[in-house]
């Protein structure tokens, strides 16, 4: 029987408690799990793509997320690309609303299409439901306390003045 390969991908800027509550749960879920960083051109960073790696790295290893998982970066090509790559027949995504439903829902019909890869989508903790990247970004551009929405790898490295924003 071959593995149950799955991939989780997002920009992840930062890494959120939402991001990783949907990898632990995903991690439960398949054999092994890619957690790719990618590059939204759509979108300016906060933070560089191999920081987003390494506090995702730093953040599963903390929380003691079991499974075979593997984090990675991409930023050139199609999400399907990888995913064929690594023999994942499934991407996972959170989320949060009928907006993000709106959003990814066009886009997992074409990764079908393009590579008959099938889209799960993971609802959130409700804990985390209203709780975004962008959102963190913008709280701690201003100053404030973005400890309870994300992950302790992430708080400690934005305290630091570290973050550049």
């Amino acid at each position: 029987m071959d593995p149950r390969i799955a991939v989780v991908p997002g920009s992840f800027d930062p890494p959120t408690l939402g991001h990783l509550d949907v990898i632990r749960r995903a991690a439960g879920l398949f054999d092994q799990l890619h957690v790719l960083v990618v590059h939204n051109p759509g979108k300016e960073a906060m933070l560089p793509l191999a920081e987003r790696q390494r506090l995702l790295e730093q953040s599963i290893s903390e929380a003691g997320v079991e499974g075979d998982v593997i984090i990675a970066a991409w930023s050139m090509g199609l999400l399907v690309d990888y995913a064929t790559d690594v023999g994942a027949k499934v991407l996972v995504k959170g989320i949060r609303s009928q907006v993000d439903v709106a959003y990814e829902t066009p886009m997992a019909i074409v990764n079908r299409d393009l590579a008959h890869v099938e889209t799960v989508f993971l609802l959130p903790d409700p804990s985390h439901a209203l709780v975004s990247s962008s959102l963190v970004r913008q709280v701690a551009g201003l100053g404030g306390d973005v400890s309870p929405y994300v992950p302790p790898a992430v708080a400690r490295y934005l305290d630091t003045g570290a973050r550049g924003i």
